[in-house]
Formats: structure tokens, C-alpha cells, sequence
């Protein structure tokens, strides 16, 4: 994961295709049958993924996205899509034009109960994971089997109903060859060694023609899971072969399983993810401060930086927007970018000056900076130069502001007018008028007297 950055990176976009109308049963066999195998992370992908491409009217979306909808860390994301991209849930398509990548998620129906059961890495896998009692009330609840023993199937074929007629068809409506697209999961039988197998096994005990493409299919599984040679399944699958000289998947289930509790353990043998192994010496070693400071840089979103360092308090939009602008149109890495906040904010008395920012993310793209190690070390061969440019970014706006201050305090009062001086004096008029107002109301009081009318 170290070069992760070559596989994917914050700023991928990508887009989505859904087979047509997942069901909520497909949803329990998501939740019930590969959750175990695969863990929550990969299965919350799976479902994320399947939400977003039911919106018809979506737009492309990138992988931040993501990293803030199912809170993780983009290395997390990647673990998740190589686990369903192994698993077979899910299919990746990459375009690269220049820097920009371009992904399309084809995500592929969980197997049905009944075909999960008979997979034999699958149905070990999931015993493996569960153990024996959850594995028996799964295959209760999931596979309905009825007593067809009196029965005897009638069912006509294709060939016993329809008769072929000659059509031209064009060639470009003829569909091309789907045998791989049809493979429950990415697993390829020819890397074993199907000639060592057979050159020990003799026509008359074994015929050739057991040999399917499903046979050799499910004995390159069985293997793989218990890790046997080639001349180890010779023994398997003479064990296995029935009176009929055929081979089923439940008889060379068991003999695998008979011969190798026979001859290596009675546990059941487990899968483990490749990606996931750490060195052994490396896991003995406690980390240091600085590299624990380090793992959690490279492996937390941005946003979650900028909260733990307010304290639990949730960060402004404008914070966020400076670390996602950094991340999606610039293409810096998590690690870097959280590596430049915290820099900034410790020194600059918790504040994010953006001019300040994007100036040392500039130095530190042209550096090529990939890591959050490098860019610690960048910072602090270099801090002489980051407070030169600090002060610098402080002085362009104290004057600045001092320039905006003295014009606007002189515009001010050049405009204030001389009615504002005087707002509190009587005004002339206003007397006159209450004069007049006390002048008449006497007149006509007087008038009233001379009549001899009493007011009112």
C-alpha cells in the first residue's frame, strides 16, 4: 500500500453499472453468505455502489466521495474494491488519459444459495468463518430440498420442441463468447498442472473424459484451499470416483476432506487475505510516536484531521473546501495534504490563510511529495522558508486592510451631510407653526365669549 497512489487516488472518477434489479434477497445473501468472507467494509462498498447507480440521473462521481460516505480512508476503499473484486461481486474497468484516471464498477449478483453451497472454496470458506451450527442453519434456511426420490423428470428439451430454420443472421448481431463473464469469481483453474495429475493415472482407472471443464474447475479449487500437488489429488480423486466412473462435487468435497485430515490436520483449513500480511518483524516492534502520527495521516480523511485538531468541533466550510480543493483539483494525496493543514494551523495560531496554503502546496507539488514521512520531512528542512513566506502573507494583508480602513473612514466623512449635525436642533418652521396653532385656538375662544356659546 505504500505506492498506493499508482492504483488509485481521491480525485478518480468514476461511473456505475448495475445488473438489473438487485433484490432484497440478493441483499441477504450479501449480508448472510459474503459478509463473513469479506468483512462490513467491502459489503458497505458493494451496497454504496448499488444505491448510487440506481440514480438515473446521477452525476460522475469521485472517489472522495466515497471516502466521506463510507468513512474511510482511501486505502480502505481500495482494500474494499480488491476484496469484492475478488470475491466476484464486482468488476473494474480503468481509463487513464494522461494524469486523470477514469474507473467504470460493474457490480455482479451474488451467487445463488444453492451455487454458493456447492463451490467448494466458497462453501469452506464460509464453514471456516462461521463454524459448523451457523453453516447447517444457513443451508436449512436457504436451500428447500424435496423428497423427489418416486419422481422421474419428463421435462422436454429445446431440441424436442423447437426444430432450427435457416436465417442470415448478421455477424455483428451474433453475441461473442461469454464463457469468462460467466465465471462465478475470478479464479483460474489452468494454472494447475492437469498433465502431472493425469499422467499418473491410468485410462482404465480413470478415463479421460471425467475431466470436465467443471471437474477441473472444482479440483483446482479443492488445491488451492487445502494447498495439495498434483499427486496429492491423484489420491483424491480416486477416492471419488464413483462406480459409475463419474466424479460429483460432494464426493470429491469429502475426499478432499477425508485425506486431509488424514495426512496434514484435523482443523479446517483458512483463507486469509495476501494484501492484508504485515512482516512478521515489522508486527513485533512497537511503533514510535512519529510513526504512529504517520499511519494515522496517510490513513484519515481531512476531514476528520481538521476535527481532531479543533478539538471535536466540527471544521468551517471554508477549511474543508481548502483540503478538498487540494485533494481533488490539485491530486495531492490524503497523507500530504493532512501533513500541510497540520503544519499550518500549529503555526499560524490555528488559522488556514488559503494564499499561505497554496503557496507551500505549490512548493510541495513541485517537489513531488508523496508521503506524508516526506512531507514531514519537506516541512521541517524547510520552515525557515515557510516563516519567511508567513510573514510576508501577514504583511500583504495587514496593509491591506490598513489601505481599505483610511479610504473608507475619509469617504465617510466627506459624505456625511450637515443635516446629520443639526438633526436635534428645533427647526424655525415648526415653531411658527405651533404659534399659529396657540394664536388661533385663543381667537376663537374670544369669538365664542362674544356670542355667549359655551364651548363644547
Amino acid at each position: 500500500m505504500v505506492h498506493l497512489y499508482k492504483e488509485l487516488q481521491p480525485k478518480d472518477h468514476f461511473d456505475i453499472i448495475l445488473p438489473h434489479s438487485l433484490s432484497s434477497h440478493e441483499r441477504q445473501l450479501l449480508t448472510l453468505f459474503y459478509q463473513p468472507l469479506t468483512g462490513p467494509e467491502p459489503i458497505s462498498l458493494y451496497l454504496t455502489l448499488w444505491a448510487e447507480g440506481e440514480d438515473a440521473h446521477r452525476e460522475t462521481l469521485n472517489h472522495y466521495y466515497l471516502m466521506n460516505v463510507l468513512d474511510m480512508p482511501i486505502g480502505k476503499v481500495f482494500q474494499a474494491r480488491i476484496s469484492l473484486e475478488a470475491i466476484g461481486l464486482l468488476r473494474t474497468y480503468r481509463k487513464e488519459e494522461g494524469e486523470n484516471r477514469f474507473f467504470i464498477y460493474e457490480l455482479v449478483r451474488p451467487l445463488d444459495a444453492e451455487t454458493f453451497f456447492q463451490d467448494p472454496l466458497l462453501s469452506m470458506f464460509l464453514f471456516s468463518k462461521i463454524g459448523e451450527q451457523a453453516y447447517r442453519k444457513l443451508r436449512k434456511r436457504f436451500i428447500k430440498r424435496m423428497n423427489m426420490d418416486s419422481f422421474k423428470e419428463v421435462s422436454r428439451t429445446f431440441m424436442d420442441v423447437y426444430k432450427p430454420i435457416h436465417t442470415n443472421v448478421p455477424q455483428e448481431f451474433i453475441e461473442p463468447n461469454l464463457e469468462t463473464k460467466n465465471r462465478n469469481y475470478p479464479f483460474y483453474y489452468e494454472q494447475f498442472d492437469f498433465a502431472l495429475l493425469q499422467a499418473g493415472l491410468s485410462e482404465q482407472l480413470i478415463p479421460t473424459s471425467v475431466f470436465t471443464i467443471e471437474v477441473k474447475e472444482w479440483i483446482a479449487k479443492i488445491a488451492f484451499l487445502y494447498q495439495f500437488s498434483p499427486l496429492d489429488m491423484q489420491k483424491v480423486v480416486i477416492l471419488a470416483i464413483d462406480d459409475e466412473m463419474r466424479i460429483s462435487l460432494d464426493r470429491l468435497k469429502k475426499a478432499a476432506s477425508d485425506y486431509y485430515k488424514l495426512t496434514i490436520s484435523k482443523e479446517v483449513p483458512k483463507l486469509e487475505k495476501t494484501f492484508e500480511m504485515k512482516p512478521q518483524e515489522i508486527q513485533n516492534q512497537p511503533l514510535t510516536k512519529e510513526q504512529e502520527l504517520i499511519d494515522y495521516l496517510e490513513t484519515t480523511p481531512p476531514v476528520q484531521v481538521l476535527r481532531d485538531i479543533n478539538n471535536g468541533k466540527e471544521p468551517v466550510p471554508s477549511s474543508v473546501e481548502i483540503a478538498e480543493d487540494l485533494i481533488l483539483k490539485h491530486g495531492m494525496p490524503v497523507g500530504v495534504v493532512n501533513v500541510l493543514l497540520e503544519y499550518v494551523m500549529l503555526t499560524t495560531d490555528m488559522k488556514l490563510p488559503r494564499k499561505y496554503v497554496e503557496r507551500i502546496a505549490d512548493h510541495w507539488m513541485r517537489k513531488n511529495v508523496r508521503t506524508a514521512k516526506e512531507a514531514m520531512e519537506l516541512a521541517r528542512t524547510e520552515r525557515d522558508q515557510y516563516n519567511k513566506w508567513k510573514q510576508e502573507n501577514e504583511e500583504k494583508k495587514s496593509s491591506a486592510l490598513n489601505y481599505r480602513k483610511q479610504p473608507y473612514r475619509n469617504i465617510r466623512e466627506e459624505k456625511i451631510p450637515e443635516w446629520f449635525y443639526k438633526r436635534n436642533e428645533p427647526r424655525k418652521e415648526e415653531e411658527q407653526s405651533t404659534k399659529q396653532k396657540i394664536n388661533f385656538e385663543e381667537e376663537r375662544k374670544k369669538i365664542l365669549q362674544k356670542l355667549g356659546v359655551v364651548d363644547g
